[in-house]
């Protein structure tokens, strides 16, 4: 297991710093400068702090759980799109409003080994703790190769927040017309010892789950998973792994590849 920051007792309210578009997802930055410095892979569980639970059927109750982008001099990024009434009411904070926010939780990425290099591979909104975990990888002098993969050039704009990806949509907007998981396999053809880190959707995760299990290539995958609380008091996000059952904010989000059987068993 990677080593993890340990979240303080308690909600924290910040500020919302800045709100922009980037393509079809939102980029929310706040400041956080009483809360730990997180580890990449990590995430938050976050509420706007007015209006929630008090829209349409009185929705969301809960809080969301988001991976961080950035963590840099007391400030948190965090990028969202919007698809629910939690995601919605996130998208419509402005600079100055309040955010709650409790983090940060679970276990993050493992550094590849001294002989191995670092193959990043991310689907949609799942480049998010892909990002920081190559800033961390490129400071540190690692090599990092990232490959990334999205619906269409409104989405592939997310990849403006990464450091030189090769990029593929799924209508050829940007890029050629492919799935990231065809490049993962070119990039595997090409040779050398990768360790692979992947975070996207269950069905692209569960391909390169499984590309990778072929090829006996190790890979960290960043799981995705309904969660209530963020730290393992509800099991809304327990997955079966081959060790038995686990709860992805505590023991994951991200998980060795070859502790599951199917990457599917998330969804």
């Amino acid at each position: 297991m990677s080593a993890r920051t340990l979240a303080p007792l308690g909600r924290r309210r910040v500020a919302i710093a800045e709100s922009r578009a980037v393509g079809a997802y939102r980029l929310l930055s706040c400041g956080d400068p009483q809360g730990p410095a997180p580890r990449p892979g990590q995430f938050y569980m976050l509420a706007a702090e007015e209006r929630w639970g008090g829209g349409a059927d009185e929705r969301p109750f809960l809080p969301r759980a988001f991976s961080f982008l950035r963590a840099r001099d007391g400030r948190l990024d965090f990028l969202l799109e919007e698809i629910g009434p939690g995601t919605r009411r996130l998208a419509e904070l402005a600079p100055g409003d309040g955010l709650l926010l409790t983090g940060p939780f679970g276990a993050g990425f493992s550094a590849p080994p001294a002989d191995s290099r670092a193959l990043l591979v991310g689907g949609g909104i799942g480049i998010v703790p892909l990002v920081c975990w190559q800033d961390e990888l490129l400071a540190a002098g690692r090599g990092a190769t990232t490959l990334l993969g999205f619906r269409d050039a409104a989405h592939a704009e997310g990849a403006s927040l990464a450091q030189a990806p090769v990029v593929v949509t799924d209508d050829g907007s940007v890029g050629r017309s492919a799935l990231v998981t065809e490049l993962l396999e070119e990039e595997l053809d090409s040779g050398g010892e990768p360790t692979v880190y992947a975070c996207g959707p269950p069905p692209m995760l569960e391909q390169v789950r499984a590309i990778c299990a072929q090829r006996g290539v190790p890979a960290q995958l960043a799981l995705e998973s309904g969660m209530a609380c963020g730290f393992g008091a509800c099991f809304g996000c327990v997955v079966p792994t081959r060790g038995g059952y686990v709860r992805l904010c505590v023991e994951g989000p991200v998980l060795d590849a070859d502790e599951l059987d199917t990457a599917l068993a998330a969804a």
